[in-house]
């Protein structure tokens, strides 16, 4: 019984007439027994007499000289007595029939759950763009909110079928099934995005083994639903639910193929962005620099910094070619295309691979550059690229180089004696002009000295002090005699520090150095020649 404050009507008895009353009515007097009451209220109230006490229903008899509306069941309807005063003491209670009313707000609040646990639901699935975890969400929210146990099954990969499991106790296991979706009703059709078989027409006692959690019990109602992806189905939505008197309702099935269609969606997006992060990745490796190591007696390093530290590749690179058939040299090279990001990584790929193909042609520069830029001049890109190339070998402890820039700063050398120079190598860009123009240097490098390859992400990066200056050539030169008689890797990691403080939080290009260094002599008690130490040169 409920009961909340009404105010009460002051009328005199004879002002209402019971017997007219479009409702049932009852007058009460103060010590609980009948007064009066109308046709409708003895046909409502089969029990209650005029001169006796009122006993059923309770709530109402209870209430007997209170003065506010209070409500209860009289059998399977529901109804609000609302009071009056009548002659004397007794009071007269109208009866309102609610039964539609609260029906319809029950199935306004059931709506209004419905649309949270979707809402919810939505938000939940959507949180991630992980497939393994959408797949799990969607089995644990299928069993908080729909069943008793939820299966969420992939389409079949090499005639297995992937499975994720929520039991009845909201534990979320994965494994993979080999036998025919054909043993559950539904499930091959729901798999191929067909619309679901109602519940009422699947047998629950012909689920398999495989479909029903340990310790579940028996299997009450069974309902299969297809999950709708982007153009091809995402898989199949199983619910469980234990004993006859829990069967699926046609609005649980409809709510049910709602839940089903966002978290269908979700998987979808989820599987399609996995494959492409793979694909992604598979060709990010293609155009991310090598790791560079000792090479055919000589010793190679390389950094590489993208302007956007949400970046991985960019506008420059650096390759090292070992020696092959058709060319006894190993050759190095260093570029950078013009922009920036993912667009210009694309390009440096074109150029590596176009490069890679030409190594036979390394024993003359010029013409693999004039090749290049055939290459670069016909195709659909506008962008120009700067290259140095570098053939190296090793003579007894020396090493030897040529080295040509096409358009590019011109390598420094660091010798042993703390001097840095510059290599007198020139040429024009590759992309732009019909003809390309080209001077090779030539360089020895005793053991211990370094040849120096950077591009203008170096010498054109602003900051310092105002953070606005070029670090400039003369910077550069200053910071790499510090790096005499250093190690290849750790020439590379010193310019690329000095050039770091001082960009400091400030914009920058791409930057790429490598480092082309004669190994120093053995260490005179080495047995692999390679221990660090003292040395012999």
């Amino acid at each position: 019984m409920t009961s909340s404050p009404a105010r009460s009507h002051t009328a005199a008895a004879g002002a209402v007439s019971a017997a007219t009353a479009p409702c049932p009515v009852v007058v009460i007097a103060a010590d609980g027994h009948v007064v009066e009451l109308n046709a409708a209220a003895a046909g409502l109230l089969p029990a209650a007499r005029s001169g006796r006490r009122l006993l059923s229903p309770d709530w109402l008899a209870a209430a007997s000289g209170d003065t506010r509306a209070v409500s209860g069941p009289v059998g399977d309807r529901f109804f609000s007595a609302h009071p009056s005063a009548a002659a004397g003491d007794s009071i007269a209670w109208w009866l309102v029939d609610e039964t539609e009313c609260r029906s319809l707000l029950t199935e306004l609040e059931a709506e209004r759950a419905r649309t949270r646990f979707l809402n919810d639901a939505s938000t939940a699935l959507l949180s991630s763009l992980n497939l393994d975890r959408c797949t799990e969400v969607t089995a644990r929210l299928a069993t908080q909110y729909l069943a008793d146990a939820a299966l969420v099954i992939s389409p079949a990969a090499n005639g297995r079928l992937p499975v994720v499991l929520c039991d009845q106790r909201g534990e979320v296991s994965r494994r993979t099934v080999t036998e025919s979706p054909d043993t559950v009703p539904g499930l091959t059709e729901a798999l191929r995005g067909f619309p679901p078989v109602p519940a009422q027409w699947i047998d629950p006692s012909t689920a398999p083994g495989w479909l029903v959690p340990a310790d579940f019990g028996e299997v009450g109602s069974l309902a299969v639903t297809p999950l709708p992806g982007h153009g091809v189905s995402a898989g199949a939505l199983v619910l469980l639910r234990r004993g006859r008197e829990a069967a699926f309702t046609d609005g649980d099935e409809i709510l049910a193929r709602l839940f089903a269609a966002r978290a269908g969606a979700a998987m979808s997006a989820a599987r399609l962005y996995a494959e492409q992060n793979t694909i992604s990745e598979t060709l990010m490796r293609e155009l991310l620099p090598p790791t560079l190591q000792h090479l055919e007696g000589v010793d190679f390093a390389g950094g590489y910094r993208p302007s956007k530290d949400t970046e991985r590749v960019g506008g420059d690179f650096y390759d090292v070619h070992p020696p092959g058939e058709d060319f006894p040299e190993t050759l190095a090279v260093l570029g950078d295309v013009a922009g920036k990001g993912l667009e210009a990584a694309v390009l440096t790929g074109k150029i590596r691979n176009t490069l890679q193909a030409l190594l036979p042609l390394a024993g003359d520069h010029t013409r693999m550059l004039r090749l290049l830029n055939n290459a670069m001049r016909t195709s659909h890109h506008t962008r120009f690229a700067t290259l140095v190339l570098a053939s190296v070998r090793r003579e007894e402890s020396d090493v030897v180089l040529r080295l040509t820039a096409a358009g590019h700063p011109p390598p420094l050398v660091l010798r042993r004696d703390g001097t840095v120079e510059e290599v007198e190598t020139r040429g024009s860009l590759i992309g732009v002009l019909p003809t390309v123009t080209a001077h090779t240097a030539h360089v020895r490098l005793a053991p211990g000295e370094t040849c120096l390859l950077f591009t203008d992400g170096v010498t054109e990066a602003r900051g310092g002090p105002l953070g606005d200056t070029l670090f400039g050539e003369q910077r550069l030169m200053r910071a790499a005699a510090e790096c005499v008689g250093m190690p290849a890797e750790a020439v590379v990691e010193r310019i690329q520090m000095v050039t770091a403080q001082w960009l400091g939080d400030g914009r920058h290009d791409d930057i790429a150095v490598m480092a082309i260094t004669a190994p120093r002599g053995s260490h005179l008690s080495a047995v692999d020649g390679t221990t660090r130490g003292r040395y012999t040169a």
